[in-house]
């Protein structure tokens, strides 16, 4: 199941109803409160006795007719209710239920079939009984198959044996047969026991840390209640439309709002779950995660310990707003994390690590520069990098007209002064991780760099486009520019690189963005239903898209850097393109803009020849590339053996490859505790930071670059 845990929204405000309140299409006698059925018709009545059935309210069916009138009405995409539609819903809600189909069985799966082509006319009706009949029926087979673990772990598995655990099953056929079911069980269970053997567990340990962790899924699916499932339900239908729009219940929304300050007190990560699994979704620029980079998008955190000594406690099954009151807590005390880095695929040994939490504060987000010297063919240079985590501004400061308001433009615009004076012969702005943020920020940075002119087109619903200028005419740094940006560089990062690319401003240097060139607004439900005492929810939804100047979209393709180093993460895996039902690329005409000579496709080529030679004779470069691929081949094997001997054999030899070149890099890019042992738990944090290969060579770059102008 996959919920996102979200920090700030842009919030949009409307005080009109958008339809007329409607009563539900059939009476039911139905306990508002919780859900809870009192009639013989309901979902999942066939269940046994000892699995209690969840049940939608009549409050429900009015929030899931408004949310459908929101949707097909004021979404960007101009949606039309029909089957077609209907079926992506239904694929997708049956995919968040069991998204690795090891619950339900074929026949199940048949007999909800029928349920394909009619959630359109449902969702128009307030009808929500399929929803809730399909849920019913995945809780009854939860508790089956806990109890089914329970039985396996009475007694060790056979390690010896040579198989093998395929773990991805998203597209699997469904199993035909109980049977069929148990021997996938088998295998996956085993698979997470031999994990825990080779981290150093013994047996009885495996086996209470397996048996303890699926009695608690079985008591957190115990617990869901109808405006859990409902939620569910919603977010599988906004999804099915575009992967950003979202619904939030009302004890979800109110988590979101209440004391941010609290909310940032904490490692600054946010948080979902898939899989049963709480993932990183992403790193908040300021907060101790991004400070030790320890922790990255997508690990996976197994196990949460709090100080230096209490025993950690596995959190994996676990409902996600439950592991952030773990991880979550006052600054200046420790949490300990277990985490299954991303990187390292499902081979992955756990690894301990320990931050201080912190409160993220505004300053802890902002651009900082270094002086970097470079000697390239025996000539020194001096190099101004400027780190920029995000696109900030402090509203509230400049709402009121504050003197000294804190936001990215004036702080770069202080640091391309300092550095001037410093007489750096070119500027590296590091965008890399840098998730987006304010969209007047990434227009006003652009105008630094540029003369005048467009920096971004914004069309809306209705076809409508406002060209975001650069509001100053001055120019305040004209020299050399180089650009960094990775696969996790998204939304306002990539309004500005793409701005600077197209001006011919500076050099784009990295891989591919993220690719997410649509805009979100965060709507309270009740502002339609003013006269509604209840709460009702929250949604976010996609209302515009963002297009460069030359016309092309942001949005699925991202930014091509003009010089393309090599990656461990795939477009097919991370990125807007990775999401079925993200919105298409697409064109509209392109504004008028003066482009300068600054980077032609002649130095760009220079430059891109001089990066391949040394890919085949730089030690650290060379190193660091067999790396990322070798960790990106691991990511992509899904089958691992479940024979102690060979998949011990197999990690040693990784390891002891890449051990071997990090000997002779320096460490290239990774940090010192990165080395999965049985010690796991007593890895120490990096008393250095691991070397920034790719910092490394766009200086070089850059300084090839000043070289053929003299």
């Amino acid at each position: 199941m996959k919920k996102a845990i979200v920090l700030l929204l842009p919030i949009l405000l409307m005080t009109q109803p958008l339809f007329s309140q409607s009563t539900p299409s059939k009476d039911k006698n139905i306990n508002p409160s919780n859900g809870t059925a009192s009639t013989s018709k309901r979902p999942g009545a066939d269940l046994p006795s000892a699995v209690s059935v969840v049940m939608p309210t009549p409050k429900q069916e009015k929030v899931n007719q408004l949310v459908t009138e929101i949707l097909t009405k004021y979404h960007y995409r101009k949606l039309s209710l029909n089957d077609s539609l209907s079926s992506a819903i239904f694929d997708r809600y049956l995919k968040t239920l069991d998204f690795n189909r090891v619950y339900f069985l074929a026949s199940d799966v048949a007999g909800f079939e029928k349920y394909r082509n009619q959630i359109d006319d449902d969702l128009k009706e307030g009808e929500l009984e399929p929803a809730y009949a399909m849920f019913n029926v995945f809780k009854r087979h939860f508790k089956e198959r806990n109890e089914y673990v329970a039985k396996l772990l009475e007694k060790e598995f056979d390690f010896s044996t040579d198989e093998y655990y395929n773990s991805d099953r998203e597209k699997a056929s469904w199993c035909g047969t109980k049977q069929e079911l148990d021997e996938e069980w088998r295998k996956m269970i085993k698979n997470q026991a031999l994990s825990l053997k080779l981290s150093g567990k013994s047996w009885p340990e495996t086996a209470k840390v397996l048996g303890d962790r699926y009695k608690v899924q079985d008591k957190s699916i115990g617990q869901y209640n109808s405006e859990d499932v409902f939620q569910l339900y919603m977010n599988s239908f906004a999804e099915a439309v575009d992967p950003h729009s979202s619904y939030f219940s009302p004890s979800t929304a109110a988590n979101f709002n209440i004391d941010m300050a609290n909310a940032l007190e904490g490692i600054g990560a946010s948080l979902r779950t898939e899989n049963d699994y709480t993932k990183v979704a992403e790193i908040l620029a300021g907060g101790p995660a991004f400070k030790t980079k320890l922790l990255v998008k997508d690990d996976k955190i197994v196990a949460v310990g709090q100080g230096e000594s209490e025993p950690m406690v596995d959190v994996i099954g676990w409902r996600i707003d439950e592991v952030v009151k773990l991880i979550r807590g006052p600054k200046g005390t420790t949490v300990r994390l277990q985490i299954l880095p991303a990187s390292e695929g499902d081979n992955a040994l756990p690894r301990e690590i320990k931050m201080v939490r912190e409160k993220v504060k505004l300053q802890d987000q902002a651009a900082k520069k270094e002086v970097v010297p470079v000697t390239q063919n025996g000539k020194a240079y001096k190099l101004g990098v400027i780190t920029l985590p995000t696109f900030y501004l402090d509203f509230e400061a400049a709402r009121k007209k504050e003197k000294d308001f804190s936001s990215t433009t004036r702080d770069v615009r202080r640091l391309i002064e300092e550095l001037s004076a410093e007489k750096v012969s070119g500027i590296i702005l590091d965008l890399r991780n840098n998730g987006g943020g304010s969209l007047s920020e990434a227009i006003e940075l652009t105008g630094l760099f540029i003369p005048t002119g467009p920096v971004v087109q914004v069309r809306d619903m209705s076809g409508s486009v406002d060209v975001g200028r650069d509001p100053d005419p001055n120019q305040v740094y004209n020299g050399p520019l180089a650009v960094m940006i990775n696969r996790f560089s998204a939304s306002a990062s990539e309004i500005f690189a793409g701005a600077i690319q197209d001006y011919k401003r500076g050099l784009i240097i990295g891989e591919q963005t993220y690719g997410k060139g649509t805009v979100q607004n965060l709507i309270d439900l009740n502002r339609f239903m003013p006269d509604n005492s209840d709460k009702l929810g929250q949604l976010k939804l996609t209302t515009a898209k963002f297009y460069r100047v030359t016309g092309s979209s942001t949005q699925h393709r991202g930014v091509t850097p003009d010089i393309e180093f090599g990656s461990q993460y795939s477009a097919e895996e991370f990125g807007e393109s990775s999401e079925p039902s993200a919105l298409p690329w697409d064109q509209i005409a392109s504004t008028r803009f003066n482009a300068t000579n600054d980077v032609s496709d002649k130095l760009i080529a220079g430059l891109e020849n001089k990066y391949q030679q040394r890919t085949k004779t730089e030690p650290e470069l060379k190193n660091y590339l067999e790396d990322l691929k070798e960790l990106k081949e691991a990511r992509e094997r899904n089958t691992v053996s479940l024979q102690e001997t060979k998949r011990k054999k197999e990690r040693d030899e990784a390891e002891k490859k890449r051990a071997a070149r990090n000997k002779l890099s320096g460490s290239v890019g990774k940090p010192e505790n990165a080395k999965a042992t049985a010690k796991d738990k007593e890895a120490k944090q990096p008393s250095t930071p691991a070397k920034d290969v790719y910092l490394d060579e766009t200086k070089r770059i850059v300084a090839d670059w000043l070289a053929t102008v003299g």
